[in-house]
């Protein structure tokens, strides 16, 4: 009896893992699937390049001629990046 029924929970078992009527997948659909994927990725992809290109506001010119074109959305300047003397220019 405890033979039978240990058969019975393992046959069962086994069935419930792998489906006996499942459909594999032609090449043509595996080839579709994987092409679906690469796009999705590759727009996502595309969508975080274009959230990390910075913008920027109209140019202004002031009285001296200087045109000035500033961030939107600045980003902070790292630690080792600060400098206490301000920012230096090579002439």
């Amino acid at each position: 009896m405890k033979r039978t029924f240990l058969i019975l929970v393992l046959f069962i078992g086994q069935s419930i893992t792998t489906p006996v009527f499942a459909n594999p997948q032609t090449p043509q659909e595996q080839a579709s699937d994987l092409a679906d994927q690469g796009m999705k990725k590759l727009i996502q992809a595309l969508q975080l390049m274009i959230m990390n290109i910075p913008q920027y506001e109209p140019p202004i010119i002031n009285k001296y001629g200087d045109i000035i074109i500033r961030r939107k959305n600045p980003h902070k300047p790292r630690p080792d990046e600060k400098s206490k003397e301000g920012p230096r220019h090579n002439i």
